[in-house]
Parts: C-alpha cells; sequence; structure tokens
C-alpha cells in the first residue's frame, strides 16, 4: 500500500476511533440518568454533553457547599452566576434557583443561602446535588438552538434568535436532521431577525461561521444519539468571534 494511502487510513482511523470515544461518554451520560429514573439532564450533564461535541458552553463548575461555591467563583472569576442542580428542580428561574451578577465573596455566601432557601420552600425535601457556579457571559447578541424528535420525520433542528424574537415573535425555522453547512446557514439567513446577526447600529456582527459550527454539531449529537427526545440551548451568546451555550437543556424518550 502507498504511503499517502496508509497516511489518510491512519488519519481514517483516528477520527472513527474519537467519534467512538465520544458517543460512549454521552451514553454513559444518558445511561446514568436512565438508571437513576430520570428524562431530565441536570444542566451540568446536558453542558457536558455539549462539551463532548464541541458546542461551545461558559465556564462552569459543580459545588457541593458553600465554601466550593467561593472557591470556584474565584477560580472562574468575577462576576458569576449561582444556580440550584436537582434532579427535581426543571425550571430553576421559577423557584428562584438561579442568581446572577455577583461580584464577590459576600455575594456568592448570600445568593448560595437565598438559592437554598428558596428551594426548601418550593419543596422542603428536594434532593440538591449541588450549586452550578457558572461564569456570567458578557451580553450581546442572543440566539437559540434547539431540536425535537418528531414521530413522523425524526429530528428536527430549530434555529432563532433569543429573547422577544422566540418567546413573541416566534422568529424561527427548522430543518430535519441531518444537515449540511449549506442548510445551516440558510437557516441562519431565514429568520426575519437576520440583519442582526449582520450587525446594527452598535451592536457589533455576530460570528455567523461558529452558529454554523454549532447547528452541525447539533445535528451531529442528535442523529449519534436517538433517545433524545428535546434539546434547547439557549440562550447563546454570540459574539464577533466565538460563543457560549449560557444554559442548556436535554430531555430523553
Amino acid at each position: 500500500m502507498a504511503l499517502t494511502s496508509l497516511k489518510v487510513l491512519s488519519a481514517s482511523i483516528l477520527v472513527f476511533s474519537k467519534d467512538v470515544s465520544i458517543m460512549d461518554t454521552v451514553s454513559e451520560i444518558f445511561n446514568k440518568v436512565r438508571g437513576e429514573g430520570r428524562k431530565f439532564l441536570l444542566e451540568t450533564e446536558a453542558k457536558v454533553v455539549c462539551m463532548e461535541y464541541s458546542i461551545p458552553v461558559t465556564k462552569f463548575k459543580l459545588a457541593k457547599n458553600e465554601a466550593e461555591a467561593v472557591k470556584f467563583a474565584e477560580e472562574i472569576g468575577y462576576p458569576v452566576v449561582l444556580k440550584i442542580v436537582s434532579p427535581e428542580v426543571i425550571h430553576k428561574s421559577d423557584v428562584g434557583g438561579v442568581i446572577i451578577n455577583l461580584r464577590n465573596k459576600k455575594d456568592v455566601r448570600n445568593a448560595y443561602k437565598k438559592i437554598l432557601g428558596n428551594v426548601r420552600k418550593h419543596k422542603a425535601d428536594a434532593k440538591i446535588v449541588g450549586m452550578l457556579v457558572q461564569e456570567m457571559a458578557p451580553s450581546s447578541t442572543e440566539v437559540i438552538v434547539g431540536a425535537i424528535k418528531d414521530p413522523q420525520f425524526g429530528q428536527a433542528l430549530m434555529f432563532g434568535l433569543g429573547g422577544i424574537f422566540v418567546e413573541i415573535l416566534k422568529d424561527v425555522t427548522f430543518r430535519i436532521a441531518p444537515i449540511k453547512e449549506e442548510e445551516a446557514r440558510e437557516m441562519i439567513t431565514e429568520v426575519k431577525a437576520y440583519p442582526l446577526l449582520k450587525g446594527y447600529r452598535n451592536q457589533p456582527p455576530a460570528d455567523i461561521d461558529v452558529i454554523v459550527k454549532i447547528l452541525l454539531n447539533t445535528s451531529k449529537l442528535v442523529m449519534d444519539h436517538q433517545e433524545i427526545k428535546e434539546l434547547d440551548l439557549n440562550p447563546i451568546m454570540v459574539y464577533e468571534k466565538g460563543a457560549k451555550t449560557v444554559d442548556a437543556r436535554i430531555v430523553l424518550e
């Protein structure tokens, strides 16, 4: 066999091995979730899944106690966000399980106690895994990337701008997975608010290439793991260079 052919074969084997390793890691997470009788991934689990598929997320750590929360906040760098991590608290904001813009140790300690109190009021015996300490991503253009498994068509991807464009205007577009780069770019240009992504007044243009990459990687994720029933990355803060997924939600069948 020619040397060039051997190099191509070796490269193909490496890529295949990497893909198998990623799939195995994510499958282990999903098996653990199902083994605990859950359908919803904890946010920490969902973000690890995103990272495995090269979907950029905010820096985060899981704190088991108040001292760890302060330590991790110092390591990540202020300002930070604290979020409750519990399999019994799906909508964290509804129960006061999220506090943002914490700028020092005192803020973190107070927020830790307040969140625990809020959750206990909601459900006194709620199982609490810990507290997510997360960097507070600078504000920017917000987009949403999602997926839902349709009984007839299979995995369908969604893209739209975040904030009021999703909640009020329903400005989103869909494609059946898997998608290619051309389709990803079409999805981006189809939303009515697309001109905002190109830059508007004092708002800088968004990194379209990184949005395309997120869409393609999300497509691969839901195709590799057909047990995903719903996936929601919202908001994703998109900058002139790069992006950060602030919240991630994954539901299994």
